[in-house]
């Protein structure tokens, strides 16, 4: 790993706001890429913030505050990430499923998307699964992102793959599910296209499933 990007996750581990900005600040001033030191260094800082929490280390007020400091960071390096002005924006629609409210996955997922290109809809968190088909009707086509970091909420995300087909929308649209809870195994279970481990290969999955859209077939 990188020594800055070792540097970001450590001090988001550490949740210490101030040293993960100072970072984020060197990462600019080396001219190093953006968009690696939020995939490869703050996420997987939460990846280990996430264990810890799952082995009752941490709690929820040092995930909050360890968010605190990689939202910090991020906002010091997402102004330098270039996005991808030669893409043909697909509209992804993104949120956290109804009953859970942790979004910080998602948030990371939501600014690697944007900096590839995509129009993302944002939804936020504890999103019922009529709300992702209401924002499917009114986009029209594209991408569904789904995030869960509560495996008791994982029944809502094929409740958004049953609306979407109920509403004859599934066509038009690719799902895709990420979060703690999920699992490439889980997506297949559901009908959804695609399972992401992490923001990156959420953005990699977004990508391959846009090449499949029917608007992509046709141009």
């Amino acid at each position: 790993m990188n020594p800055l990007h070792k540097e970001l996750a450590n001090a988001v581990v550490a949740m210490d706001e101030e040293r993960a900005v100072a970072a984020a600040n060197r990462v600019v001033a080396e001219g190093l890429d953006p968009y690696l030191a939020i995939t490869e260094g703050l996420s997987a800082g939460m990846r280990k913030v996430g264990e810890l929490y799952d082995s009752g280390e941490y709690f929820v007020p040092e995930i909050l505050i360890c968010s605190d400091a990689m939202n910090a960071a991020i906002a010091v390096l997402k102004p330098h990430i270039k996005a991808d002005a030669t893409r043909k924006p697909v509209k992804v629609i993104l949120g956290v499923i109804e009953g859970d409210i942790h979004d910080i996955g998602k948030n990371i997922v939501k600014i690697l998307l944007d900096a590839a290109g995509y129009e993302v809809i944002d939804l936020g968190r504890n999103v019922k699964a009529e709300r992702f088909v209401e924002a499917a009707r009114a986009a029209g086509g594209g991408i569904i992102g789904l995030s869960s970091l509560m495996s008791t909420t994982l029944e809502n995300m094929a409740r958004v793959v049953r609306g979407l087909k109920e509403a004859g929308l599934r066509g038009d649209f690719r799902v895709m599910i990420g979060g703690a809870s999920a699992s490439a195994r889980f997506a297949a279970e559901i009908d959804a296209d695609g399972f992401g481990r992490n923001a990156k290969e959420a953005v990699e999955l977004a990508d391959r499933l846009s090449r499949s859209l029917p608007c992509a077939r046709t141009q």
